[in-house]
């Protein structure tokens, strides 16, 4: 009781020391002591000075990400186990029906894949760990992108059977591109087929790492026993139902050869990027394990070296050496260089120092539409938020209040009352776009946006009753303000609603959680492609409108012809009145261009407009009582469809411009499967490994184009290596 009373008594106290030395102390370090001090008049020691920074050095926010099938979700799921954030394992699409804690939609746990990033936060040795977990099919790539945008480090996890594969590739690409540390850590060892030194060998040649193995594994298959850390040379293994009980030993002798060789390689590898660890090599002095381990540190952080773990999180084996490793290797939020752009200053670029202390600036990279509203997931880069602070959002300058702050663990939430600089949180009740910087509103920073890919595939959607259009419109807003690569547009000559996205499941994802969760049945199908006619020589027309019926009568003349446009005009169609004389009054000479203006929009062969003709006037007559406006009007609309036949229609059919790189070994397969599609290849190149192939084929054809390229480059990445757009140029094809 005593306690309570006394933390009672000094919550005062703590507040308004918070308040007079700002954000630089964060909550956690007001202890009783200090505040007691304090109150005294005595001065604060130095340690509390530098509090935060040994805070933030105990943080690691970290993605995992990996091809399809390599164990991503299993891997999060041992992680939260071991951390004590979980007390059960639950498998991906396990028989008990609950699932993996990391896949919390249903749709993520009935097809066993992950479909969006999830977030959840652990503690390992005293240490904060952040982790996001990302999907691994290549439709779902803008939750890899988003994710790796925000973190410090990433573990690529990599399957010691298939090894390398199209996706991995693809996810080492954008850690690349926002200069992520990572570790790799070789999954499944206990797979019938398990290779390491394979992997291990193309993650050298195919991903063109500078990497070794800081592991050995005890046996593979189904004898994997252990591993031997060749950092601190001795044998571990996993006892336990669970293997939650780490043993140390002695390195079998049956290994010591292939440990001497393999910690030779390691030390090889890491010196030649490391000077300190260069020297003591190259003088034949002996390392210690804890001069290792700094260097790999140093040059893992400088991202000119990669450490390769082994194991098997479904047989957990290896994933708290993995932890270890986090800790050990990848860098804490002020060990990494952020940057941001100050808008008053001509977008100059300016180093954040991620202190506590500093202006707030915080990264808005995720919106996900929640129980209570829409939750905004924030990276603070800089300073703290609290809840009821006042933020300003820099894109649109509005100033919002922060009502709930949270941290997530998958989809359950934990309210806190502040945030300092390196943590991902979460928040409600804020209306912004994904990509959006908010700031405490004494400086107009912006964070740099992530890379946002095209669509490759679209379909035509609509709901099955026009009772549910409210419904639907609102489940197509809400998913495009989620997802970047989710586009939705109208096609203005069709009028039918597009929607575009990264592949067929994306597109399959979404119309099922309009079914699920909008209760809406949406039809979708193949987007009608827009042909058009055109004529491709000169016809004369002569036509005579002519009705009588009781009363005044219908009476109208039109004489001319009809020619094609050349093909570089701009213009689709053309009228000219070339009438010498008063035969036709001038006043009915506009209807007889909306006449034939009409009759445009629909060609006789296929029903679609006509366009590049040029309709001449020459000569026609009229009737001093029976002619008008409509009978003129009727007049042309007739004598365009007596003509028409006569000038050699045929249609036109839209051409993609198709621009595609794919590894040279693919080659082949493409460029028979381009020609099968009636395509043309106007083009060939070739990049490193990988061919460039440019082509010209029809739009009715390239429909699950996306798709099958995939089948074809087993699971290659097109939105990445996939540009298709409208040629200038369109093929004609006679009928």
């Amino acid at each position: 009781m005593s306690r309570i009373s006394a933390a009672r008594l000094l919550a005062p106290a703590r507040a308004l020391i918070s308040k007079h030395y700002g954000p630089a102390v964060p909550s956690p370090f007001l202890s009783s002591y200090s505040i007691l001090r304090q109150l005294a008049g005595l001065a604060r020691p130095k340690e509390d000075k530098e509090a935060w920074r040994e805070s933030m050095e105990r943080i690691r926010n970290i993605g995992i990400s990996a091809h399809i099938d390599s164990g991503k979700t299993t891997l999060t799921e041992r992680i939260l186990f071991y951390t004590g954030r979980i007390h059960e394992i639950h498998e991906v699409r396990g028989k008990d029906g609950v699932g993996a804690k990391m896949d919390s939609m249903d749709l993520e746990r009935e097809k066993g894949i992950t479909i969006q990033s999830a977030a959840t936060y652990c503690t390992w040795n005293d240490y904060q760990v952040n982790i996001i977990d990302t999907p691994g099919h290549v439709d779902f790539t803008i939750e890899v992108e988003r994710a790796l945008r925000v973190l410090d480090g990433a573990i690529l996890v990599l399957c010691s059977v298939g090894g390398v594969q199209s996706q991995s590739i693809t996810v080492d690409r954008q850690m690349r591109r926002y200069e992520v540390p990572r570790l790799i850590f070789i999954n499944k060892l206990d797979r019938m087929g398990a290779d390491p030194w394979k992997v291990l060998d193309q993650a050298k040649h195919k991903l063109r790492h500078n990497c070794a193995a800081v592991q050995v594994p005890i046996g593979l298959e189904g004898e994997l026993q252990g591993l031997v850390d060749l950092v601190h040379c001795k044998a571990i293994y996993f006892h336990g139902a669970h293997g939650e009980k780490i043993v140390s030993g002695e390195i079998p002798s049956d290994l010591s050869s292939l440990v001497t060789e393999k910690r030779r390689e390691l030390t090889e590898a890491v010196s030649e990027v490391d000077d300190v660890l260069a020297e003591r090599f190259l003088n034949d002095e002996p390392i210690t394990a804890d001069e290792l381990e700094m260097a790999i540190r140093r040059a893992t952080i400088s991202l000119k070296f990669v450490p390769v773990f082994m194991g098997s999180a479904y047989k957990n084996k290896g994933v708290q050496l993995l932890l270890d490793g986090v800790l050990s290797y990848l860098p804490c939020p002020i060990e990494v260089t952020n940057h941001a752009l100050d808008q008053t200053k001509n977008e100059e670029k300016v180093s954040l120092s991620g202190t506590p202390g500093g202006p707030l600036v915080a990264l808005a990279f995720k919106l996900e539409e929640g129980r209570f509203g829409q939750l905004t997931y924030l990276r603070i880069y800089e300073g703290t938020i609290r809840r009821g602070d006042c933020i300003v959002n820099v894109q649109n300058g509005k100033k919002i209040k922060v009502q709930r702050l949270i941290r997530m663990h998958s989809d359950e939430m934990e309210d806190i009352q502040e945030a300092h600089a390196g943590q991902i949180v979460a928040v409600f009740g804020i209306d912004c776009a994904s990509g959006d910087t908010f700031t405490d509103g004494s400086k107009k920073y912006t964070m740099t946006s992530m890379n946002v890919p095209e669509p490759v595939m679209s379909l035509a959607i609509s709901p099955s009753s026009k009772d549910m259009g409210g419904q639907f419109s609102k489940a197509l807003n809400r998913f495009q303000r989620e997802d970047p690569t989710f586009r939705v547009g109208l096609d203005k000559d069709s009028g039918q609603t597009i929607i575009s996205g990264m592949g067929e499941l994306h597109l399959d994802i979404y119309v099922e959680r309009i079914r699920r969760e909008y209760k809406v049945d949406a039809v979708v199908g193949k987007p009608q492609v827009n042909f058009r006619e055109t004529i491709t020589q000169r016809a004369e027309f002569d036509y005579l409108h002519k009705k009588q019926s009781g009363g005044q009568g219908q009476y109208g003349r039109v004489i001319g012809y009809i020619e094609p446009l050349p093909k570089d005009s701009s213009t689709k169609f053309e009228f000219e009145n070339m009438m010498i004389g008063q035969a036709i009054p001038s006043g009915f000479i506009p209807a007889i261009e909306k006449g034939f203006k009409e009759a445009s929009n629909s060609g006789s062969l296929i029903g679609h407009p006509v366009e590049h003709i040029r309709m001449v006037l020459t000569d026609g007559a009229a009737h001093s009582v029976d002619s008008s406006e409509l009978a003129f009007k009727l007049a042309a609309i007739y004598a365009f469809r007596q003509c028409y036949t006569k000038a050699r229609p045929v249609i036109l059919e839209p051409i993609m411009l198709l621009e595609l790189k794919a590894p040279t070994e693919f080659q082949g397969p493409i460029s028979g499967d381009i020609n099968r599609r009636k395509g043309m290849i106007i083009g060939n190149d070739q990049e490193g490994d990988d061919c460039i192939i440019i082509a010209h084929v029809p739009l009715n054809n390239m429909f699950g184009y996306s798709t099958a390229l995939r089948s074809m480059t087993q699971d290659s990445e097109p939105p990445c290596s996939l540009v298709a757009t409208i040629s200038d140029s369109e093929a004609m094809f006679s009928l």
